[in-house]
């Protein structure tokens, strides 16, 4: 029998029953304390009051504090055992099937401290992020930027087919979807004889990409097998890793990027768990040449989610979509990432994040960033009754991501940002 939940799951909902991500909310002004939560319906589950209510009964979660923290960091560090005893205990509580639980659906007090609406919470940062890396991981994007920056005699370098290239980010400039991005500043390529220009960056872009939450971590100097990462990656969320292509372009030579992109990097609020995903689990791409044997898996897979972008203009009521992409364009897998990421002895720790790089399909429409679909703006993109070769201020990038089930969505929400303008 399919599961159906007690509370009201409109059809177009990202989350169903099926889905219940996690995050972690603020209820009550700015004074609340931060606590975790999950998404059913158009409501936040407050898991510390399903906690406090002694639900969570299973071994893994009875007797741990974990659901009242101020993020997530203490639970994912439990691992997948506590993650699906969680899991399967929320869509029992949840669930409307007569032979299930009672114990939330009729207990009208519990329900009321415990069932919020989301018009009635703020969303914060879900998990405390020590580091973060971003990878460069779809073949289309990577062969594009090749195109654009070096031409068709060698647009993807050698090495790009042997191992997932990266760069560490910066985790301090990690925003939650609805942060307002202000127009960096910094040094673009000079003109002629001239020194280089300094001032507002004038190639300012999104980047569609998606990312890895890691649960539990790694020993220093003891990696992760390929075959067995998946166990340390608690789930995933939209990310919008914003680009100065300006900056970027004149710096990234010869270490790579910088303050191009250090500004900004904006992460939708709730974790879609890799159990919520596996039904739409497909395979990854073939991979030629075959990976070296620490990268190889017995299983390669990525996940049908489908992937939007919209851009509002400055005083437009409407966003118009610009890209459509599919996270299944990944050429490089998140277990391998988490892999490679490790194979030096790299310690990974929870609440790491692991970003995916642009997501780029092999048509045009499915460019995952404006370089892309301007071709380093040579071209105009119309956006409604405008165009854009980069964006403007007062632009506001929304992505949004979701898998369509036999009934029911398993969605990741929107992850949003506005651009002002530069700092005087």
């Amino acid at each position: 029998m399919a599961l159906k939940s007690f509370v009201e799951v409109k059809l177009d909902s990202h989350f169903s029953i099926h889905n219940l991500p996690f995050g972690v909310f603020k209820h009550g002004g700015d004074d609340a304390a931060p606590r975790p939560g999950v998404a059913i319906g158009d409501y936040v589950l407050d898991l510390s009051a399903i906690h406090s209510a002694g639900l969570f009964d299973g071994p893994f979660l009875c007797n741990s504090d974990c659901f009242h923290q101020s993020n997530l960091n203490k639970f994912l560090e439990l691992g997948r055992p506590a993650w699906k005893e969680a899991r399967s205990t929320l869509q029992k509580l949840l669930s409307c099937a007569i032979y299930d639980e009672p114990a939330l659906q009729n207990n009208a007090s519990l329900k009321q401290k415990a069932l919020l609406p989301m018009g009635e919470v703020e969303m914060v940062l879900p998990i405390a992020i020590g580091d973060y890396t971003d990878f460069f991981s779809s073949k289309h994007h990577a062969k594009n930027c090749g195109l654009i920056f070096r031409g068709p005699e060698n647009p993807v370098n050698p090495n790009w087919f042997h191992l997932p290239i990266a760069y560490h980010g910066r985790a301090s400039s990690i925003v939650i979807s609805g942060t307002d991005i202000i127009r960096p500043r910094g040094q673009g390529h000079p003109s002629g004889n001239s020194p280089p220009y300094f001032g507002p960056s004038r190639k300012l872009d999104f980047e569609l990409e998606m990312a890895a939450v890691v649960g539990p971590g790694n020993e220093l100097g003891k990696p992760i097998d390929v075959n067995n990462a998946a166990d340390h990656i608690f789930g995933v969320v939209l990310m919008n890793d914003w680009s100065a292509r300006d900056i970027q372009a004149w710096e990234y030579v010869p270490l790579g990027p910088f303050l191009g992109k250090s500004f900004g990097t904006t992460i939708s609020p709730w974790i879609v768990t890799l159990d919520a995903l596996q039904p739409f689990a497909c395979d990854a791409p073939n991979q030629t040449p075959p990976p070296l044997p620490y990268l190889a898996e017995n299983i390669s897979k990525n996940y049908d989610i489908s992937l939007e972008v919209r851009i509002k203009p400055s005083g437009e009521e409407n966003s118009f979509t610009v890209t459509n992409s599919n996270f299944n364009n990944l050429y490089w897998t998140l277990t391998q990432q988490l892999a490679h990421h490790t194979i030096n002895g790299c310690n990974l720790r929870p609440g790491d994040l692991l970003g995916t790089g642009t997501i780029s399909g092999p048509e045009p429409e499915s460019y995952g960033c404006l370089l892309e679909l301007t071709w380093n703006g040579t071209k105009e993109l119309s956006v409604g009754k405008s165009t854009r070769r980069f964006l403007e201020d007062g632009d506001e990038v929304i992505i949004s991501g979701i898998c369509k089930g036999n009934g029911y969505n398993v969605g990741f929400g929107t992850c949003s940002g506005k651009i002002l303008p530069c700092l005087p």
